[in-house]
């Protein structure tokens, strides 16, 4: 999965927020740094994952931790009231629960897809992998966690790969996953007992469980028009942005939508168009400024501003500083 495409729920930063202050570690001063005003996060908000990267390195270099995702993980809250707890808990067996939540963790994440396989007596939760160890280590303890807990604490992983050479000492991650861990390794993988599959659920309920999976069907549709930023943000890029052109109706148009529909769609995943043009310039701004060939006039034209004036409002309003005097920090 491309990280520029993919997506986390809310709840995982809403989450990540409460336990750097339980660790005593300044979310605030975190958050703030990848402009995330709002402290607490919106929980309901879901979030692009191309914010992971600076993320970590913020929070490394602010807890002068080199193991800050798997420090953050240890601590990390079981998933407690979500829909995937309630699919597992309905299932007939863990094993079951396990397939199902599996086919919607998109819900919660789609920076990686999780396949289930089974090799004689071992179960494998496999294509663990993504570009920030950190952020796999936090999102590995908070399943190693969940899937303990969801089983009543049968559970117990025996062996975990990482697709990466440097990591934090095997000794570390033997305290904390309770486990061996093999670094350099193909795919991220979590390695278990395969018996453990046909451990039976006491809250098993076929008709619960087929609520909660509608439920799960509805939540992924709303993932799914999540995708819908990211096309709009396409048709910019493709000249609509330097034109000027930037009505919701052509941009509907574009996307074979209703203009209402567009507006709904979007209302469904906490934005709006405006918010969505509003970003995506400012990301472009940002870009364009670093490049010191490209004139300010320039940038104005490519960001479909009719003034210089007007843009330098704008980026004043998203930054707190003039383009001018953004350029010159950066450039030094």
């Amino acid at each position: 999965m491309d990280q520029s495409k993919s997506s986390d729920s809310g709840v995982f930063l809403w989450l990540t927020y409460h336990t750097l202050n339980k660790m005593n570690l300044d979310a605030n001063r975190i958050f703030s740094q990848i402009r995330l005003s709002e402290q607490p996060p919106d929980k309901t908000i879901r979030r692009d994952n191309s914010t992971q990267q600076r993320f970590w390195e913020i929070a490394e270099e602010i807890s002068t931790d080199q193991d800050i995702g798997l420090h953050v993980g240890e601590h990390f809250p079981i998933f407690r009231g979500e829909i995937l707890e309630y699919i597992f808990m309905s299932s007939p067996t863990f094993g079951d629960g396990l397939q199902r939540a599996l086919r919607y963790q998109k819900i919660f994440t789609d920076a990686f897809v999780a396949h289930l396989h089974i090799e004689n007596q071992n179960a494998m939760i496999t294509n663990l992998q993504h570009p920030v160890r950190h952020y796999l280590e936090c999102a590995i303890s908070v399943m190693l966690n969940f899937l303990n807990y969801i089983s009543n604490n049968h559970f117990y992983p025996k062996e975990i790969w990482l697709p990466y050479q440097e990591g934090a000492s095997l000794d570390e991650y033997q305290r904390i996953w309770k486990c061996p861990t093999r670094l350099g390794m193909q795919y991220g993988c979590i390695i278990f007992d395969a018996e453990i599959l046909s451990l039976a659920s006491a809250s098993a309920e076929p008709m619960l469980l087929k609520i909660h999976e509608h439920v799960a069907k509805q939540q992924v549709k709303v993932v799914d028009k999540y995708y819908l930023i990211n096309d709009i943000e396409n048709l910019l890029n493709s000249g609509l942005l330097e034109s000027g052109q930037l009505d919701l109706k052509l941009i509907a148009q574009h996307l074979g939508l209703q203009p209402r529909k567009l507006r709904a769609d979007l209302k469904e995943v906490n934005t709006t168009f405006e918010k969505v043009l509003a970003t995506y310039r400012e990301k472009m701004a940002k870009k364009l400024l670093m490049n010191p060939n490209i004139s300010i006039v320039r940038v104005v034209f490519f960001l479909g501003f009719s003034v210089r004036s007007a843009f330098s409002r704008a980026f004043k309003r998203w930054t707190n500083e003039t383009p001018s005097h953004y350029r010159q920090r950066k450039q030094k």
